[in-house]
């Protein structure tokens, strides 16, 4: 009886929370809540790349026409659309590489926002972390 009794007036002085209120205070918990600090820091930006991604393309697009579309703007050492292994369709993405850096940025300047196979293509330099098909 006395333990009851002593575990009753323990309880009658503190009432744990309940539900919701019990996975956000801070008094049944032992260790106070700090925060991560978190310090974003922008990434270094890209260097300039020869190295071109387009997206956009159509599913009848070819590394051919790829090729020849952006031949228009300088010598391009290697063009190539990734093709879904079943259809051998394109997966309406690509890489083409010019050999200058001039050349490459003619490239974006005449290529981005115009149509190939009857789709608006996008380009940017290529980031060093997409050296997945090529």
């Amino acid at each position: 009886m006395a333990m009851r009794a002593a575990a009753t007036s323990t309880a009658a002085s503190f009432v744990a929370p309940r539900g919701l209120r019990a996975l956000y205070s801070s008094l049944t918990s032992g260790f106070p809540f700090n925060p991560p600090q978190t310090q974003t820091e922008k990434p270094p930006p890209a260097e300039p790349s020869t190295n071109l991604f387009v997206s956009g393309l159509s599913k009848r697009t070819t590394t051919e026409g790829l090729r020849d579309a952006f031949a228009k703007f300088g010598e391009v050492v290697h063009a190539k659309v990734v093709t879904d292994r079943v259809s051998g369709f394109s997966k309406g993405y690509g890489f083409v590489r010019y050999a200058t850096l001039e050349e490459a940025a003619a490239g974006i300047k005449g290529m981005d926002g115009q149509f190939l196979d009857g789709w608006v293509i996008l380009q940017s330099m290529r980031d060093q972390d997409l050296l997945l098909h090529l």
